[in-house]
């Protein structure tokens, strides 16, 4: 299978995953005060802000699907600087969001899903830019996958 199928089939489940989650009907499996519902909406922005900033900040090489472009250059400044997949981090933030406003642990038992998901096509997509990219296994090292490091 090529790559760029394996890339494809990757967006189309996504995409799936996603639609899912959005039009899933709501329940009534926990409570959803207020607070609840303002902080998964606030989750929302920020993970949408996130994702925005980061794919405007790779440029020319921002692709539809986890193989990289020819012409394209690894991203090591900004907030690649902190995390390596920071589209994937805010693309969770924005399930997280909808997780929490929908009251339903089927919408929990999916965010869970989505979250494996997303692991498996972000070492999927690094095993491509290892390929492409010869800095990138030091990059790596150095710059945790989804989530900033914390220091003391």
């Amino acid at each position: 299978m090529s790559k760029s199928l394996v890339g494809w089939l990757f967006v189309a489940a996504q995409i799936a995953l996603l639609v899912l989650l959005v039009l899933l009907p709501h329940r009534d499996d926990w409570a959803t005060p207020i607070w609840l519902v303002v902080l998964s909406w606030v989750l929302s922005v920020i993970g949408a802000a996130l994702a925005f900033l980061a794919a405007t900040r790779l440029g020319r090489s921002l692709t539809p699907t986890p193989v990289p472009v020819r012409e394209g250059e690894l991203a090591t400044t900004g907030i690649y600087r902190y995390m390596r997949h920071p589209i994937y981090t805010g693309v969770l933030t924005i399930v997280a969001g909808i997780v929490l406003r929908s009251g339903s642990a089927i919408h929990a038992l999916l965010g869970v899903v989505t979250v494996a998901f997303f692991t498996c096509k972000a070492m999927w997509e690094e095993g491509q830019l290892r390929e492409a990219y010869s800095n990138y296994d030091e990059y790596a090292s150095e710059v945790p996958r989804f989530l900033p490091k914390v220091s003391p």
